[in-house]
């Protein structure tokens, strides 16, 4: 699969000059500090001698040399250095980094930094300018002492309960969207901290938890409970708002139908060689399509198996009915490249997933490859030549 040439310009970076210390683990934060790492923030990334973030260990899958693809997923264009912050000298060399920089972020449980010297008051009071970036999973209140796992966040927060067939489990989604998902607020938090302190001169605490990532995420689902009283439940692939807006069997594989509107649903029908259906007053408008969603998925789907997926993700998009195959991980970046979608990179001879942001005048940049546990501990504090490193 072809691959982008790596971009190395660093100096027309949008966040050159800005120096992070990250102090976060496994996906929410790595997630956030490599897409600002990705865009020219300098990223320091500390982690635990010995073993290092948890994801180091997450294997398989592992690249050829036998490395956790999942912890190179998350932390490209870092340095890494090992502190033990169970030391004094630990949390000494730690607040050297932190005097040194521009954002802090930990995922901690609440308190944790705090006991250690480096919580965001004690910090901030003695550099004002710091923005200080605290990922949770359930906030600081009653929450604080709930671990924040993906898998528990899907459940409690209601993503499991719209996911799944309606007679059938409720299930998780196929990766950690929830960690993802917070991962993208916190990156939206800082940059807004720092445009914030780039006007006033003063920093700020951004706080993020997985829970209210997740209910912010839950868009239309949250705001049909909140502003209606409407509990959603398992539609399957089915949309609870729209139809046709679902998977169907074709004569080899699945297909998405996404109709939006009543005209796409007409040329639909015209394709389908069933015109009718765009007159049945059962199926005219998209409500009476959600109203009798139970009747009109038959009709579709007996004409839907009579072709293979290719042929439907052909002739319907091309009449503007959006319609694809349901791909899998390969075909998806098959489909991408196809499309000129560039998505995969190569970072001193590792492949990663391509930053999706495009900017024009400043382009993410792809400098360096995920670091070693340790591997930075000499170059950043230079004077130590201990056994931290």
């Amino acid at each position: 699969m072809p691959v982008d040439t790596p971009l190395t310009e660093h100096g027309t970076a949008a966040l050159r000059g800005v120096r992070i210390a990250d102090f976060s683990r496994v996906l929410a934060g790595p997630y956030a500090t490599m897409l600002l790492a990705d865009l020219g923030a300098e990223v320091v990334k500390v982690e635990r001698p010995g073993t290092g973030d948890d994801t180091r260990a997450w294997r398989p899958p592992a690249d050829a040399s036998g490395t956790s693809t999942y912890f190179l997923g998350v932390n490209r264009n870092k340095r890494s250095v090992t502190l033990d912050l169970a030391t004094d000298e630990g949390r000494d060399r730690a607040r050297e980094l932190i005097a040194g920089s521009d954002v802090v972020v930990e995922n901690f449980r609440p308190g944790t930094m705090d006991r250690l010297g480096l919580g965001p008051e004690k910090l901030r009071a003695a550099d004002p300018r710091l923005v200080y970036c605290s990922v949770t999973g359930f906030g600081t209140g009653a929450g604080a002492a709930l671990p924040g796992y993906d898998l528990l966040v899907q459940a409690v927060g209601g993503l499991m309960s719209v996911t799944g067939e309606p007679d059938g489990e409720p299930v998780k989604t196929g990766v950690a969207l929830v960690d993802v998902i917070t991962g993208l607020h916190a990156t939206v938090g800082i940059l807004a901290a720092l445009r914030h302190r780039e006007r006033t001169g003063e920093g700020q605490l951004v706080e993020v938890s997985l829970l209210g990532s997740l209910l912010s995420a839950m868009a239309n689902q949250a705001s049909g409970y909140v502003a209606a009283g409407v509990v959603p439940g398992r539609l399957g692939n089915a949309h609870p708002s729209i139809a046709p807006y679902e998977t169907f069997h074709t004569a080899d594989r699945p297909l998405a139908l996404a109709v939006g509107n009543d005209r796409q649903f007409a040329a639909l029908a015209a394709l389908l060689g069933a015109p009718e259906l765009a007159d049945d007053a059962r199926f005219r408008t998209n409500p009476d399509r959600v109203a009798h969603r139970d009747a009109l998925r038959p009709l579709l789907q007996d004409r839907l198996r009579t072709r293979g997926a290719d042929h439907w993700a052909s002739v319907l998009p091309a009449a503007g009915v959006p319609a694809g195959p349901v791909n899998a991980l390969d075909e998806a970046f098959a489909f991408a490249d196809r499309l000129g979608v560039r998505a995969v990179v190569d970072v001193d001879g590792t492949r990663q997933v391509a930053h999706p942001i495009r900017l024009s005048a400043t382009p993410a940049s792809y400098r360096a490859r995920p670091p070693e546990l340790g591997e930075h501990t000499e170059d950043v504090f230079p004077a130590d030549r201990s056994a931290d490193g």
